[in-house]
C-alpha cells in the first residue's frame, strides 16, 4: 500500500501500524519526534485520504487482507477477531465491486473546439467524463461524474476530480470573474484573497455571507482549514511555482493542484476563452460559451472601426523606481493592435524569461516612450494615481513626455486585473482613446487631469 505522506511529516513522526474499528475509522499511532502538531496534522491527512475514491478502495483491500489473516491465525479467536470474521463477506463484496469499477474504460467522444486559446484542452468521454489539460505543464485532470466509478488503467499523473466540485480553493484571483460569469462562485469555498481585496461583487458578497472563507495566500495556505472542510481542488496562478513546498504539502493531503495559464495567451480573446475551461470544470459549458461570445462580438465591432496607428506606452512605476512594461508578446500589446493603435515597445521581447513583463531603467523608458502619443498607467498593481501630478511624483521625467504635454495620459481602474471577462470592454476603451471619441463612455480607463 502506498502511503501518501510527505517527507516533511516523515521527519516529524515515527510511524507504527494503524488499526480500524467497525466503522472503518482509522487510528494512527505516531510518536512525535520534534513537532507537537504532527499527530493532529497526520490525523487530518488520514481523514482526507478516506475521502478519496481511489484510496477508499485501497483501504478495502487492506481490510480484507487483514480479515483473511485473522481467519488463519492460531488458537481460540478473540472477540475482536470474531467481529472481523463476521464482517469479511461484506468486505469481499465491496472489494469485488471496487475491482469491477476499476475495469471501467474511457471512450473518447470528442474535444472542445477553441478559437484563440492555445494553452489548454478539454476532451470528452462517454458517460460524462471529461479530461481537462493545462498544456504548459502537461497536467491532466479527470472529472468523474457523480455516481460514476473512477476508470481503471489511468496514468499515475492524472488527478481525479470527483463531481460535484463544491469546495474549491481559488488562489488565482484573476479568474474569479470567469466563475462569476458562469454563475459558479458557489463552488468556491476557500479564497486566497480577503474580502476587502476583492473587486468582484459576487465574491465580496459570498465572503460577507460566510459562504466563502479566507484560507490564506498562495505561499501560506491554512492546511488545517482546507483539510477539515474537505477542499477538493486548489486553483493557483503561476506564483505557486516559487513555492513548490506548498504544492507538495497540498498534494500530500490529497488536494489536487491546478495552475491556470490564461496569462500565457498571446491573443486577448485567448485569455478570455479560458472561461470555457472553467465552464467545463464546473459543468457550465453553455454559460461559458455565451459569456465568451459577448466578448467576441465586441472585437468584431472594433476591428471594423477606424485604425489610427497612434502609439501607446502601457507601463507601471515600481517601488524601486524601475519602469515595468509589457513584452511585445503579451496580450496588452495585441489588444492595442486590435484597437487600431501600435504598442511603442513592439519589438521588446525576452523569450527566455517566461514572463509577460520586463523592468527597464527610467532612462531607457524615456528614450523609447517620450514621443508616444498616449500613456496608460497600469494602476491595478499599486492602487494607481488620480492626477497627473501624482504620476509625475512617481517618475519626474514624465513631465517631458509628449503625451503628458498634450493631455493624453490615462490610467486603468484598480479592478482591471480581476476583470478577466472585461477584456472586450478594455479593447473598446482603447479604441475610444485612439480615436478621440467620447471619454465619458470609458469603463476601465480614465483620463488623468
Amino acid at each position: 500500500m502506498q502511503r501518501a505522506v510527505s517527507n516533511t511529516y516523515d521527519a516529524m513522526c515515527q510511524w507504527h501500524m494503524f488499526s480500524t474499528d467497525r466503522s472503518g475509522a482509522e487510528t494512527w499511532e505516531c510518536v512525535a519526534r520534534s513537532n507537537p502538531q504532527a499527530q493532529t496534522l497526520q490525523a487530518m491527512k488520514g481523514m482526507k485520504t478516506l475521502r478519496s475514491g481511489r484510496n477508499r478502495r485501497k483501504w478495502i483491500y487492506v481490510l480484507l487482507l487483514m480479515g483473511l489473516l485473522g481467519l488463519s491465525g492460531c488458537g481460540s479467536p478473540s472477540s475482536a477477531s470474531t467481529e472481523t470474521s463476521s464482517e469479511a463477506p461484506s468486505e469481499v463484496t465491496q472489494a469485488a465491486e471496487a475491482t469491477r469499477e476499476e475495469q471501467t474504460e474511457l471512450v473518447k467522444t470528442g474535444s472542445m473546439e477553441l478559437q484563440y486559446a492555445e494553452n489548454f484542452a478539454v476532451d470528452y468521454y462517454e458517460n460524462g467524463y471529461k479530461m481537462l489539460i493545462t498544456l504548459p505543464d502537461s497536467k491532466r485532470y479527470l472529472l468523474v461524474p457523480e455516481g460514476q466509478p473512477v476508470p481503471g488503467g489511468l496514468d499515475e499523473d492524472v488527478s481525479i476530480l470527483q463531481e460535484p466540485l463544491q469546495n474549491i480553493y481559488l488562489v488565482a484571483s484573476g479568474v474569479m470573474d470567469m466563475f462569476a460569469s458562469v454563475d459558479a462562485v458557489d463552488q468556491i469555498r476557500f479564497s486566497g484573497q480577503k474580502q476587502e481585496n476583492w473587486y468582484i461583487q459576487t465574491a465580496k458578497d459570498a465572503m460577507a455571507a460566510g459562504d466563502m472563507i479566507y484560507a490564506g495566500k498562495y505561499s501560506k495556505p491554512d492546511y488545517e482549514l482546507l483539510v477539515s472542510e474537505g477542499c477538493d481542488l486548489a486553483i493557483e496562478n503561476r506564483m505557486i511555482t516559487h513555492s513548490p513546498e506548498v504544492v507538495e504539502m497540498l498534494q500530500s493531503f490529497d488536494i489536487p493542484v491546478m495552475i491556470e495559464y490564461s496569462s500565457y495567451e498571446q491573443h486577448p480573446l485567448g485569455k478570455v476563452e479560458w472561461v470555457k475551461f472553467f465552464g467545463a470544470l464546473t459543468g457550465k459549458e453553455a454559460e461559458a460559451e455565451e459569456a465568451f461570445a459577448e466578448q467576441t462580438e465586441i472585437l468584431e465591432k472594433v476591428e471594423s472601426g477606424e485604425k489610427t496607428g497612434k502609439t501607446i506606452a502601457f507601463f507601471y512605476v515600481t517601488s524601486n523606481g524601475l519602469i515595468q512594461v509589457r513584452q511585445s508578446t503579451d496580450y496588452i500589446p495585441k489588444l492595442i493592435e486590435l484597437a487600431g493603435g501600435r504598442y511603442i515597445f513592439e519589438d521588446l521581447e525576452d523569450s527566455g524569461s517566461g514572463r509577460s513583463t520586463l523592468n527597464m531603467q527610467v532612462e531607457d523608458f524615456y528614450a523609447g516612450a517620450k514621443d508616444a502619443d498616449i500613456l496608460i498607467y497600469n494602476s491595478s498593481i499599486d492602487g494607481g494615481v488620480t492626477t497627473v501630478d501624482e504620476l509625475i511624483g512617481k517618475c519626474n521625467i514624465l513631465k517631458d513626455f509628449k503625451a503628458l504635454q498634450e493631455g493624453q495620459v490615462y490610467c486603468t481602474t484598480n479592478d482591471m486585473y480581476q476583470q478577466s471577462m472585461a477584456i472586450g470592454y478594455l479593447l473598446q476603451d482603447m479604441h475610444t482613446v485612439l480615436t478621440d471619441d467620447d471619454t465619458a463612455k470609458l469603463r476601465y480607463l480614465f483620463l488623468l487631469q
